[in-house]
């Protein structure tokens, strides 16, 4: 199976090492980051001849080292730094277009908006993709100083989806999670003290050093 070998990014043109790296399987790490981004902010968009999807990354300016931290793991694929774009004052990278990433597409997209995918019982069980998601759309609840509960801000997705992704909380860990509204949309809620404590264990040593903010 060919490998990816890490390199300094550089601006390339469309050339034979960038049809080498489509043939390069993405790593188990490398796709569990993907999942969780997906399930988070990033997006996919499809490249000029509409054949492949590129997976593409945008952070706040507080969130630089968290940009770069993906932008390492997943650079055997991306060919350029994150960009800082001073209209929004933000960073993004974005990944060569790839099969894998078009795979992705047909799980994480109906009729071009993006739904929660049919495998996500088998993704709610990997710590990794847990914690890109809670750094994605996590936060802290804090009444007075004291951690209350954790949000995970799924205003993306429908009411329905919603039900779905706090079905599977219980189900797979015995976690209380409700649907929320939020500004007319709908996120997760997790405030029962036993329901959070087995949530933030689930992935909080994942987290990198910038974002255990976000753990309060």
């Amino acid at each position: 199976m060919a490998t990816a070998t890490p390199r300094e990014s550089r601006r390339i043109t469309y050339s034979s090492e960038i049809r080498q790296l489509k043939t390069v399987s993405f790593t188990e790490q490398q796709r569990l980051i993907v999942i969780g981004s997906l399930l988070g902010d990033a997006c996919l968009h499809p490249n000029w001849s509409k054949t492949n999807y590129t997976l593409k990354i945008t952070r706040s300016e507080k969130q630089k080292e968290y940009v770069d931290w993906q932008f390492e793991h997943l650079k055997p694929f991306v060919l350029t730094p994150p960009r800082w774009y001073e209209p929004t004052r933000s960073y993004t990278t974005r990944t060569i277009s790839h099969p894998y990433l078009t795979s992705l597409y047909k799980e994480f997209y109906k009729n071009g908006k993006k739904v929660i995918p049919s495998k996500i019982r088998e993704y709610l069980q990997e710590s990794m993709i847990l914690a890109v998601w809670f750094m994605d759309d996590g936060n802290a609840k804090l009444r007075k100083g004291v951690i209350g509960g954790y949000n995970l801000n799924t205003q993306s997705f429908t009411e329905e989806e919603n039900k779905l992704i706090a079905r599977e909380f219980t189900d797979l860990y015995g976690i209380r999670a409700r649907v929320e509204k939020n500004n007319g949309y709908h996120r997760i809620g997790i405030y029962a003290e036993e329901s959070r404590n087995i949530f933030r264990g689930l992935f909080d040593w994942q987290i990198i050093p910038s974002m255990q903010y976000k753990l309060g």
